[in-house]
């Protein structure tokens, strides 16, 4: 590829054809700043203007993460022209921005914050009469919080929903002052194909999205003497949570998250990684039933809510294919309030179960009609990782000092398996390496299965797996990638018996509840983490030696997919409209039981 040459203040650049005036800069060493641009995603829409620069001989000042680098230009980006006008442009969106950081979720990780420090912005000499600061405060939804107020038209959240999730609920709207991003016609969120993911917020540069805060609900419950406050938390949790008190991405901090749930005063700390174990043994041996008795091939992973309102919104066909499955956080609610009560003689009406997860999605799911099978709601709050480190600083804990501590019985020992549920391809793993004991009596000679790791959008392999022989599964992550994949299946193309689906890219560890930002490099740091904790950590790294899993069965369940653990463990779904999505496409009384749904299988 041909090169070009030109100077970034004075100093001569080299950059490949094709590169921008920004990537030019970069290349000399000099950060432009940006508040639309989101390079990661290659969405440079040059709308917000603040990343100009001059180029000597052009009238005008340039937008340089779109403007192409030409041979020979001279390019300043610290001129008094240059600060002037991003410092005015800067003040022009501060105008017509709520002047309300301290009570603003992202105050102190804020985009336009640090923009307007760098800038130099120290007031703001206009004001937009014009523009409506009082527009409605979208709560619709249960999981993510809408303020438009907010917005500043970067249009990030649309690129996440449009192009990478492939969901489309958001879209520009209007024009002028009155330009903003919403569902179409104005929805409510909660009456579009939203799927909860909350990929846009992980997206937003600003607070004008985020997740909806449930700590005081939380906090009400700790302080009850009437309840006794249980608390699980996802894989991903422990891979992320440190980066919220100063420590680098991939930090695994375990122990000292564990000690800060005591220090919170949480009555017992339970892990959901006990369930993942426990999903691992009902997903391989429902697996094993379909392939056995020719039921619905590929089966696919139930984990990710997310995934499965997105497959209830576009592929309600394929339901069929879905793990009947409930995700390890659903599987845990259901236990603490049988199992657990039971073992423990705590009526369950008093257990307030909580459960820490790094999706905006869980809460969504939790509120499912569908999982009440404990005769309660089975999970009645879930907090996403940023929340419990708001509590954590609400209460005054020092998290990077604190002891590292163990969990409480009986449901916080977990294998290696369970943990890597947080990185993409990890379920897959997780369920090979067990169906693989099962089937042939014998244990992998490698347990690490590294054609389904890493970021690659789909992946694929083939496990040879005893009497079954080369057993073809495949893995994707992000819910464009599952489109490929659930397009082959509806066009009676697919060569796979078993699919995982992640529906944010990179897995949980880069859910809509992890900390901001999320880059591919942290996605791989927390992953890793996992991985470490999987093959360094963990006495047990197969999900079937799990000694509080054959416990459960031993004094509760009885058996892999019997009564009681379709009762609990296993779920239905719904047929989801997609020109009035918010509503069931099925009529309640038409959906299948959990026992009908696995005879078929």
């Amino acid at each position: 590829m041909s090169s070009i040459n030109l100077t970034v203040n004075n100093i001569d650049v080299e950059v490949e054809a094709g590169a921008t005036l920004y990537q030019a800069a970069q290349k000399a060493g000099v950060n432009i700043p940006t508040l639309c641009a989101w390079f990661d995603k290659d969405h440079t829409p040059g709308a917000c203007r603040v990343c100009v620069v001059e180029v000597e001989g052009m009238p005008s000042l340039a937008a340089s993460c779109v403007y192409p680098a030409q041979n020979g230009m001279k390019v300043f980006t610290n001129s008094d022209k240059v600060r002037q006008a991003r410092k005015m442009i800067v003040e022009l969106i501060l105008a017509s921005h709520p002047q309300e950081c301290n009570f603003c979720v992202r105050n102190g990780n804020c985009e336009l914050q640090k923009v307007a420090e760098m800038v130099g912005v120290k007031n703001i000499r206009y004001d937009s009469e014009e523009f409506d600061r009082d527009r409605e405060l979208d709560t619709s939804s249960p999981a993510i919080v809408r303020d438009s107020s907010k917005c500043i038209n970067c249009r990030r959240c649309v690129t996440v929903c449009e192009s990478i999730q492939t969901v489309a609920a958001l879209s520009p709207m209007n024009r002028g002052y009155e330009s903003t991003v919403s569902p179409a016609f104005n929805l409510p969120l909660n009456e579009t194909n939203c799927v909860n993911c909350g990929q846009c917020v992980m997206a937003c540069p600003v607070g004008a999205l985020y997740e909806k805060d449930q700590v005081d609900e939380v906090w009400k419950a700790l302080q009850d003497p009437t309840r006794h406050v249980v608390v699980q938390e996802a894989p991903a949790i422990r891979a992320a949570l440190g980066e919220e008190f100063g420590m680098p991405p991939g930090s695994l901090v375990t122990g000292k998250m564990i000690a800060a749930l005591r220090r919170l005063g949480f009555d017992k700390v339970f892990d959901t990684n006990f369930t993942a174990d426990l999903t691992i043994i009902e997903e391989g041996n429902e697996l094993l039933k379909r392939v056995k008795e020719g039921g619905t091939l590929p089966m696919i992973t139930s984990c990710s809510p997310g995934w499965i309102k997105f497959c209830e919104h576009f592929y309600p066909d394929l339901l069929g294919h879905l793990s009947t499955c409930k995700s390890p956080q659903q599987m845990f609610g259901a236990l603490a309030k049988t199992y657990y009560a039971q073992v423990s003689g705590i009526d369950p009406a008093n257990i307030f179960s909580v459960s820490i997860m790094p999706c905006t999605a869980k809460k969504y799911e939790a509120q499912r009609p569908e999982m009440k099978s404990s005769g309660y709601q089975d999970v009645d709050v879930v907090l996403t990782t940023r929340e419990l480190a708001r509590m954590i600083k609400e209460a005054g804990i020092d998290f990077v000092n604190l002891p590292d501590e163990k969990y409480d019985d009986p449901m916080g020992e977990y294998t290696g398996a369970a943990t890597i549920f947080g990185a993409t391809g990890g379920v897959m793993e997780a369920a090979l390496r067990t169906v693989y004991a099962v089937v042939t009596g014998e244990e992998l000679s490698d347990l690490n299965i590294m054609p389904v790791r890493g970021l690659e959008g789909v992946k694929a392999a083939a496990v040879p797996v005893g009497a079954l022989g080369d057993v073809k599964v495949a893995v994707a992550h992000g819910l464009g990638n599952a489109r490929k994949l659930l397009d082959e299946i509806r066009a009676g193309k697919s060569e796979y018996a078993f699919i995982e689906v992640m529906c944010c890219p990179g897995g949980c560890v880069a859910g809509g509840g992890e900390p901001i930002p999320t880059t591919d490099e942290i996605r791989m740091l927390r992953a890793g983490a996992l991985y470490r904790d999987d093959g360094e950590v963990q006495q047990y790294r197969q999900s079937h030696q799990s000694p509080p899993v054959k416990a459960v069965y031993e004094k509760f369940l009885k058996e892999p997919l019997g009564h009681k653990s379709h009762e609990l463990l296993h779920t239905h779904y719904v047929q989801r409209g997609q020109s009035l999505p918010h509503l069931d496409a099925s009529p309640a009384g038409e959906k299948e039981t959990v026992e009908a749904m696995c005879e078929k299988d």
